[in-house]
């Protein structure tokens, strides 16, 4: 079966994302210890951590249950990707889901291997296939960060409230390109193709096609 244009582009994206997000994945742990920090320019900095949780280090649920929700969202969202390229939806919207489902494989592919992959990085670079095994089992690796922007550092003037007298920096939270990726399809999809997330609306393409003589 030949693929479509827009699939083809959907399959770069997606192969695009995963490269790029694995790769650099790959060079901070097999190099950099955990907490290791590089100023490339004030407001950039490449900044080693890792996390457990979600999207820029959120940690709501268990770990496990968020593995399996993640492998859960990857195959509804491979269904329904597949469901609107045969829709002839328009590419801009595709490519947004793309973007959302190699962000949501490229944290997956961490979760699942790299606690079997490496050792642990908390004061060393960790080993890749050490013989005594890796820091943790199928499922319960952590997400590998590091792409961190203070773009605004400062104090809280006394009188505000609750952080009076306080620094804060903006934007605080240390990501990945898997991030990243998520977080643009997500703003695609509010600004510019919000209504197509109504499945009349992603049927009317088919629908309002003429019908072909027997």
């Amino acid at each position: 079966m030949q693929l479509s244009k827009t699939a083809k582009i959907s399959i770069l994206t997606i192969f695009l994302i995963l490269f790029c997000d694995q790769t650099l994945k790959l060079f901070i742990k097999s190099h950099f210890e955990l907490g290791h920090d590089i100023q490339i320019f004030s407001w950039f900095h490449i900044y080693f951590i890792e996390n457990n949780g979600m999207a820029f280090g959120m940690e709501l649920i268990g770990k496990l249950f968020l593995s399996l929700f993640r492998i859960g969202a990857g195959i509804f969202l491979i269904y329904y990707l597949r469901k609107i390229i045969q829709r002839q939806l328009p590419t801009g919207y595709i490519i947004s889901i793309s973007l959302i489902l190699a962000g949501a494989i490229g944290n997956l592919f961490d979760c699942m291997f790299y606690g079997l992959l490496f050792s642990d990085s908390m004061g060393h670079v960790a080993q890749f296939m050490p013989e005594s095994g890796g820091y943790a089992s199928l499922f319960y690796g952590r997400v590998v960060d590091m792409l961190y922007f203070p773009l605004i550092e400062g104090n809280f003037p006394d009188w505000f409230p609750i952080w009076g007298g306080q620094d804060f920096i903006f934007f605080r939270p240390v990501f990945n390109i898997a991030d990243s990726a998520v977080s643009v399809g997500v703003v695609l999809i509010l600004l510019f193709y919000r209504h197509y997330l109504s499945d009349n609306e992603v049927k009317k393409p088919v629908e309002n096609q003429p019908e072909t003589q027997a």
